[in-house]
C-alpha cells in the first residue's frame, strides 16, 4: 500500500488567478463536447477563468465575440449532443505569421496564457508553433504599442495542452482518439441494418469508412461485424489479392451464406500506392462472380450523432486531465498531450506523438507497410493480427493437428459480446489444431451431456447477436462434480474455456477444488469474464458491460429529453449491477448525473438530505433537470421508492420527482463495437494460452495440469491483459457480495461530483508524470501481444 503521505490531492492545486481558453479545431469528433464541459467545469471548479475560443483558431485570430467567458451553467445540457457546440473550422489565417500575431494580441487582452487545444494532429502541431513563437509575438506586439512591457513580462509564456478530438484514430501515443467509438457505432449500426437486407436478396455489398490515410475504422468494424474482406492504407493486400478475395466470396457463397460483406477504407491502396475505391472492388465482383453487389458509402454519417458512453467518459476523464496539466505546468514543461494508455490517462510530449505519426505517414509512402503498422502502436497491431487468424480459415491440409479437444461454455447471467468471445474461441482453437466442443447452458448443461462438436461455419455471423447462443445458466458445478468429470471422461475434454461473470469465477473455484478427487478436472481452464455488472476480480472491464452502459446513458439522455420545455424536474433512475456500483458510477458520469448511490460508498439521511438541498440550490438556476442514479442494493433501507418519496417531499415547489427501474434492458440488445472487439480479443488471446498449456502439460499420452497457473482468469489490468491464477485472486475478493476488494473504477466518482458542482476530495497521485512515447518493439511471440 501506498504510505497517505506520497499521496497528491488536488485540493492543493489552485487556478485563482490563471486563465483558461479551450477551443476545438479541424474536423468535427463525437465528444468533444463532453471534453468542452469538463474543461470549462474543472478550470471553474479550481478558481480559474474559463474562456470559450468560438470557430476554432479562426475565432481566435478574429477575436471579439469569438472569445467569452464560460460560465457553469455555459455548458449544460451539452454532454450529449454531437459535434462541438462552440463550432470548429479549418483556418488559413493561422498558418500565417499576421494571424498568429493577432491571435496572440487576442489572448493577452484577456490575460490568457493556458490553452487547451481539443483536435487532431494538424490543430496540435499549430498549437505547438503558436507557444514556440509566443515570446516573439508578444515582443513584436510590444514594437507596435499594441501591449505594454508589463503586459509581456506577466504573460511571458504560453502553455498548451492537447487533447486528440478526431473520429480517424490516427495519432500515435493514443489508445483512442475521442470521437472513434462513436463513429464505430454508426458504422456498426449501418452494418447490422445492412446485413438484413443482403441476406434477404443474396447480395456483395462493399462499404466505405472514413479515416483518410488510417485504417483503423475499417479494420475494427471488419473485426466487429465479421467482415469477409478488408482493405486497409497500413497492410495493402498481396499482389494477385483480386483473385483470392473472388475465390474466398465464392467459398462462402458455396458454403450456404447468402451474404457478403467487404469493407474497404478512403484510403486503400494497393502494393503500388495507387488507390483501392470501393467502386473497383464492386466491379471487380461483378466481373468475376456476377453476384448482385451494391457500393455503399456511410460518408458524414460517421461524425454525427450523439457520442457513445465510451466516448463520453474518455472525454470527460481527459478534459479535468487536461486543467491539472494545465495547473502543474512551468515555463520549462513541453506542450503535452493527454492520453488514454489501457484505461489510465497519461500525459505525452506533444511533439514526440506528432512526429511518430507523421512517420507512419511516410513508412506508407516507402512502401515499409510492416512498419507502419507497428507505428500505429499495440492496439492496431493485435487487431490485425486478430482480423487475419479469424476471417481466413486455411486449408485442413494445412492445419496442424493437435489431438487435443477443448470445450467452451458460457456461465452466468447473458451479457452482450459472448458470442463473440464463442465465436473467436471456436476459431481460432481450429486454427491451432484443436476439437471445438460447445456445452450448452453452462455447467448445467455439462453435466447432463449436452455437449456437441463446434465447427467454423457454425458460429458465423454470431459477433453481432446480443445474449448467450450457447444458453448459459447460473448453475454452479460443486453438487454435480462427479458427473462433470464423467463428461469430460466420456469426450476426453483437455482444456476448459468458462466465459462468464462471478458464477463462472466461483464455477471455477468448486473444479479446482475437486482436482485432488477427479483426475479428469487436472487440465487447463480458463475463464474470460462477461457480465454487465463488472464485478470480476482480476479485471478492470467484462465483456458486455460497455453495451450495458450505453443502454443506461441512452436512457438516461431520452429521460432527461423527456422534461425538457417541462418545470424542474428529477429523475431517480435505478440500474443493475448486485452489489457492484460500477454501472450506477460510470453511467452517472457518461449521463451527466447529479449523484450516484453504490454500496461500495456508504451514505445516510445527511448525504440524502445535503443531495437534495444541493439540487434545490442548482434548480433556482438556469439547470432544470436533476439526474440520480441508485444502484439496486445500495442500501437495503434506502429503497428506490424512499429516495423517490424524500426527493418528492423534500422538493416540493421546487421541482417535481419520477422514477425508473431500467431492469433487464440493460443486458438485452446487440453488443457495442467495444464489446464485439474485445469479446473477439480477448478470447483469442485465451485460445492461444490454453494451446501453450497444452503442449507444456502433455506426459506420456495425456494431459495433466494441477499446479496453480494452469487454472486462470485473463483480465484487463491497467494498461494489459494478464493471465491471474484463479487461487491468488481469493483475498481480492468480497464473497458475500460478489464485488472486488478494491476497483479501480472508484477513482472516477470524484469526477462525476467535481462536474456536478460538489465540492470533494480528489487523488490525482496517478497523474501529472510526463511520459514518452514507447515504440512497439518486435516480439518473440506473437501470442504475448496485449489488447
Amino acid at each position: 500500500m501506498a504510505q497517505p503521505d506520497n499521496k497528491k490531492f488536488f485540493e492543493n492545486l489552485t487556478g485563482a488567478g490563471k486563465s483558461i481558453a479551450v477551443l476545438t479545431s479541424g474536423g468535427d469528433a463525437q465528444g468533444m463536447n463532453a471534453a468542452v464541459r469538463a474543461v470549462v467545469r474543472m478550470g471553474i471548479y479550481v478558481g480559474a477563468k474559463v474562456y470559450f475560443v468560438h470557430e476554432g483558431y479562426q475565432g481566435m485570430v478574429d477575436g471579439g465575440d469569438n472569445i467569452k467567458e464560460a460560465k457553469w451553467e455555459s455548458v449544460s445540457s451539452m454532454l450529449q449532443v454531437g459535434g462541438t457546440v462552440i463550432g470548429s473550422a479549418r483556418c488559413k489565417d493561422f498558418r500565417t505569421h499576421e494571424g498568429r500575431l493577432k491571435a496572440a494580441h487576442n489572448l493577452v487582452k484577456r490575460g490568457i496564457t493556458n490553452l487547451c487545444v481539443i483536435g487532431g494532429d494538424g490543430s496540435l502541431t499549430g498549437a505547438n508553433l503558436f507557444r514556440e513563437e509566443w515570446s516573439g509575438l508578444l515582443a513584436e506586439l510590444v514594437q507596435q504599442n499594441l501591449i505594454d512591457e508589463e503586459a509581456a513580462q506577466k504573460y511571458s509564456a504560453l502553455h498548451i495542452v492537447g487533447m486528440v478530438g478526431s473520429i480517424d484514430n490516427d495519432f500515435c501515443g493514443t489508445d483512442m482518439t475521442i470521437g472513434t467509438d462513436s463513429a464505430l457505432h454508426r458504422i456498426i449500426e449501418v452494418v447490422d441494418a445492412i446485413m438484413t437486407t443482403a441476406q434477404s436478396h443474396q447480395r456483395t455489398f462493399v462499404l466505405e469508412v472514413m479515416g483518410r490515410h488510417c485504417g483503423y475504422l475499417a479494420l475494427v468494424s471488419a473485426l466487429a461485424c465479421g467482415a469477409d474482406w478488408v482493405l486497409i492504407p497500413e497492410m495493402p493486400p498481396e499482389d494477385g489479392w483480386e483473385e483470392k478475395m473472388c475465390q474466398k466470396l465464392s467459398a462462402k457463397r458455396a458454403g450456404m451464406k447468402r451474404l457478403n460483406i467487404i469493407i474497404v477504407a478512403e484510403g486503400a491502396i494497393d502494393r503500388n500506392n495507387q488507390p483501392i475505391t470501393s467502386e473497383h472492388v464492386k466491379n471487380l465482383v461483378v466481373q468475376c462472380l456476377g453476384f448482385d453487389t451494391r457500393v455503399t458509402i456511410l460518408g458524414h454519417v460517421q461524425r454525427g450523432g450523439t457520442p457513445s458512453a465510451f466516448d463520453r467518459i474518455l472525454a470527460s476523464r481527459m478534459g479535468v486531465e487536461a486543467v491539472l496539466a494545465l495547473l502543474e505546468t512551468t515555463a520549462n514543461t513541453p506542450a503535452c498531450v493527454v492520453s488514454l494508455c489501457g484505461n489510465q490517462s497519461v500525459r505525452l510530449p506533444l511533439m514526440e506523438c506528432v512526429q511518430m505519426t507523421q512517420q507512419v505517414q511516410k513508412a506508407m509512402d516507402e512502401k515499409k507497410f510492416e512498419e507502419a503498422v507497428r507505428l500505429r502502436g499495440r492496439s492496431f497491431e493485435n487487431n490485425l493480427r486478430t482480423y487475419k487468424l479469424l476471417a481466413h480459415r486455411k486449408p485442413e491440409s494445412e492445419l496442424p493437428h493437435s489431438n487435443y479437444n477443448v470445450a467452451v461454455l458460457n456461465v452466468g447471467a447473458p451479457a452482450a459480446g459472448m458470442n463473440a468471445a464463442v465465436r473467436s474461441a471456436v476459431r481460432v482453437g481450429i486454427s491451432e489444431g484443436h476439437k471445438m466442443f460447445a456445452v450448452s447452458d453452462g455447467f448445467e448443461g455439462f453435466y447432463k451431456g449436452q455437449i456437441k462438436e463446434i465447427k467454423w461455419a457454425d458460429v458465423g455471423g454470431w459477433t453481432g447477436q446480443g445474449g448467450s447462443l450457447l444458453g448459459t445458466k447460473r448453475t454452479l458445478p460443486a453438487k454435480y462434480i462427479e458427473k462433470i468429470a464423467e463428461q469430460m471422461r466420456k469426450y476426453n475434454i483437455n482444456a476448459l474455456l468458462v466465459i462468464g461473470g462471478f458464477e463462472a469465477y466461483l464455477g471455477i473455484m468448486e473444479l479446482l477444488a475437486a482436482r485432488g478427487i477427479y483426475e479428469e478436472l487436472c487440465v487447463p481452464m480458463v475463464m474470460v469474464p462477461a457480465t454487465v455488472s463488472n464485478n470480476v476480480p482480476g479485471s478492470d472491464l467484462s465483456i458486455g458491460a460497455d453495451t450495458a452502459l450505453n443502454a443506461i446513458t441512452d436512457t438516461c439522455d431520452r429521460i432527461k429529453q423527456s422534461a425538457s420545455g417541462t418545470k424542474h424536474r428529477v429523475f431517480i433512475i435505478e440500474t443493475m449491477g448486485g452489489y457492484c456500483g460500477y454501472l450506477a458510477s460510470v453511467g452517472g458520469l457518461a449521463a451527466g448525473a447529479d449523484a450516484a448511490y453504490i454500496y461500495e460508498e456508504p451514505f445516510d439521511i445527511r448525504d440524502l438530505q445535503s443531495n437534495v438541498e444541493h439540487l434545490t440550490e442548482k434548480m433556482k438556476t438556469s439547470i432544470q433537470r436533476g439526474l440520480i442514479l441508485r444502484n439496486e442494493n445500495s442500501n437495503e433501507n434506502y429503497t428506490t421508492d424512499f429516495i423517490y418519496q424524500l426527493y418528492s417531499e423534500e422538493g416540493r415547489g421546487v421541482f417535481d420527482c419520477r422514477k425508473n427501474v431500467l431492469g433487464h434492458m440493460q443486458q438485452g440488445g446487440a453488443p457495442s463495437p467495444f464489446d464485439r472487439n474485445f469479446g473477439t480479443k480477448i478470447a483469442a488471446k485465451a485460445m492461444q494460452w490454453i494451446t501453450k498449456k497444452l503442449n507444456e502439460s502433455y506426459r506420456q499420452g495425456r494431459v495433466f495440469a494441477n499446479t496453480e497457473d494452469s487454472a486462470c482468469l485473463l483480465g484487463m489490468r491497467r494498461r494489459a491483459m494478464v493471465f491471474q491464477p484463479v487461487v491468488q485472486l481469493k483475498d481480492e475478493t468480497d464473497f458475500v457480495h460478489r464485488i472486488p476488494k478494491e476497483q479501480w473504477w472508484l477513482k472516477l466518482r470524484p469526477l462525476m461530483k467535481i462536474l456536478a458542482k460538489y465540492k470533494t476530495s480528489y487523488d490525482v497521485s496517478d497523474s501529472g508524470q510526463l511520459e514518452h512515447v514507447a515504440l512497439n518493439r518486435p516480439r518473440e511471440s506473437e501470442a504475448t501481444a496485449a489488447i
